[in-house]
């Protein structure tokens, strides 16, 4: 055997390496989670390595085409199909990347298991190959690059074996981690509150919190975290030996089922809230009530003497509130009259919901107390009406009146990138509600920006992701809505708006405002070249670097 053959599945090597690395990024956005990497692998056929394939089988050819040239040196072949290689596993260009690859340990760890068992595969395929009867400089360069090249194209799956591998490391680091976490929770002792929606869990934790810290010290989980290593990772880098904290506030996202169970079992809840139970992640969970099952584990996780906090607009939750656990349960709506809710025993009741440009005022009734307080914050958006009301219960269980916290409410701020309005030194008001998109939010997002009046209204968005079965008809609801609010339409992203584009040509909206781009920044420099002050854009959701 020459050098033809090593050499060749060498270079496939680097190439595989570079490929794994980049995986990774993704792999890491599924949180490590192998089969959920794997699903969005199989369904994202552009990133299979055609084109990889095709610049193999060229060099091949090439290389046969050589070798049959009387009096030709062997080498050629081994050059035509490296220049092959190299152009096969050339990074191609990722396009926009929102959120980078860290290397973190855990990161830095499975690289390294993928890395090994890339080269252990490698190493037996050339012992197999050496074996072979090669008798000529093309048949070894067939080989070594067919060899590289399912080295290649497999690299998604080192990095599941590699995944695999390290688990006993991960499940130790992780188990070590987590009982690092219960004993600051022990030594602290807050009192926990949990919360749990399918949307709005995030700003409910936000406003629980500045409310309660009018008159106590409440800690909330930072941005997002809402799994048991997210959790369990601000208990341990944020609380450790802090014993000023009087609540700890959880978000609890699921995936799965089970998910929130665990997390109730690992931060025992004394308050649990239920925002909202809707077709988000519906493409994973696979029926409503498959959803609501799981939500429902906030409340089944409750201590004895727990509270459990529902909103009762909500079929799903209503049902919840219905089952008659926890003895002690607190309902709000802005659905009923205060006399309608009284009657059901439904504690907190909304009315005389107004909302403008500068905020939300409406009038909180109390019908355990009688007593009435009108709210008006700078917070926008109809639905956070209620995940105001949910936190302005967990206020007044916790011993806060009912004026108190009014004046809370009056200085609360929106959430990171959830309908937070800014205005541009250019003077174009920014409303950036890209976090995360549901129906209800949506709609909620397109009144503000209806609200500004004074200059041009443009709407950009992806659409909306993950809701399964109706997620078309979810984005074409989207479009027709659109329509009525904005003076001008950015999609990004031709195939996944399709459902919007159908929507919005049900209406009489000019179709020559409506933009298609295949990247956010596209959209941006749009608006950066063409609004002027007055004018209004609205960011609506940012799809992760998996779409």
């Amino acid at each position: 055997m020459s050098l033809s053959l090593p050499g060749l599945a060498l270079l496939w090597l680097a190439g595989t390496f570079i490929r794994i690395y980049r995986q990774a990024r993704f792999f890491q956005i599924e949180e490590y989670q192998s089969l959920r990497y794997l699903r969005w692998f199989s369904q994202h056929r552009e990133h299979w390595s055609i084109w990889s394939i095709g610049a193999a089988a060229v060099g091949i050819v090439l290389a046969f085409f050589t070798d049959s040239i009387p009096g030709q040196q062997n080498l050629l072949p081994f050059v035509f199909a490296a220049i092959a290689a190299i152009i096969a596993i050339w990074p191609q260009n990722e396009g926009e990347i929102k959120k980078a690859f860290v290397r973190t340990q855990r990161a830095t760890r499975l690289l390294g298991a993928a890395f090994v068992i890339a080269t252990i595969v490698l190493v037996n395929a050339l012992i197999v190959a050496g074996n072979l009867s090669l008798d000529s400089s093309r048949s070894e360069t067939a080989v070594g690059t067919l060899v590289g090249l399912g080295l290649f194209v497999l690299a998604p799956f080192w990095l599941v074996l590699g995944n695999l591998a390290m688990k006993p490391v991960e499940s130790f680091m992780r188990q070590r981690f987590l009982n690092q976490a219960k004993r600051i929770m022990v030594d602290i002792n807050p009192r926990v509150i949990a919360i749990t929606g399918s949307y709005g869990k995030t700003t409910t934790k936000n406003f629980v919190r500045d409310i309660l810290n009018g008159r106590f010290k409440a800690y909330a989980t930072p941005k997002s975290y809402n799994t048991l290593m997210g959790v369990s990772l601000a208990i341990n880098r944020d609380l450790a030996d802090d014993y000023s904290i009087d609540y700890f506030v959880a978000e609890m996202g699921m995936y799965v089922p089970g998910e929130i169970r665990e997390l109730c079992k690992f931060t025992p809840p004394d308050v649990s809230i239920v925002v909202e139970v809707g077709p988000q992640h519906l493409e994973r969970a696979g029926s409503m009530e498959a959803i609501a099952n799981a939500k429902y584990e906030i409340i089944e996780g409750l201590q004895p003497d727990g509270v459990g906090i529902f909103n009762w607009d909500n079929d799903y939750i209503r049902a919840m509130y219905e089952r008659g656990y926890p003895a002690t349960r607190i309902a709000i709506t802005q659905q009923l009259t205060p006399d309608e809710a009284k009657a059901k025993s439904i504690r907190l009741v909304a009315s005389d919901v107004s909302e403008n440009a500068a905020g939300l005022s409406f009038t909180v009734w109390d019908t355990e107390t009688d007593q009435s307080e009108t709210f008006t914050t700078p917070i926008v958006g109809l639905h956070n009406v209620t995940n105001l009301l949910l936190a302005t219960a967990v206020a007044l269980y916790e011993g806060m009146s009912l004026s108190d916290v009014a004046y809370r409410v009056r200085t609360l701020q929106p959430t990171e990138s959830r309908l937070v309005q800014q205005t541009t030194a250019s003077g174009i008001t920014i409303i950036n509600d890209s976090y995360s998109t549901n129906p209800i939010g949506a709609i909620s997002a397109l009144r503000v920006l209806g609200m500004n009046q004074q200059g041009r209204r443009v709407l950009i968005t992806p659409g909306m992701v993950e809701l399964g079965d109706v997620q078309d008809a979810e984005n074409h609801k989207l479009g027709v809505a659109a329509a009525a609010y904005a003076t001008d339409i950015i999609l990004v992203g031709e195939r996944q708006t399709q459902a919007i584009q159908a929507g919005i040509k049900q209406t009489d909206f000019p179709q020559d405002r409506v933009l298609v781009v295949d990247e956010l920044g596209e959209a941006t420099a749009w608006y950066q070249t063409n609004l002027r002050p007055g004018d209004t854009v609205l960011f609506l959701n940012d799809l992760p670097d998996t779409y």
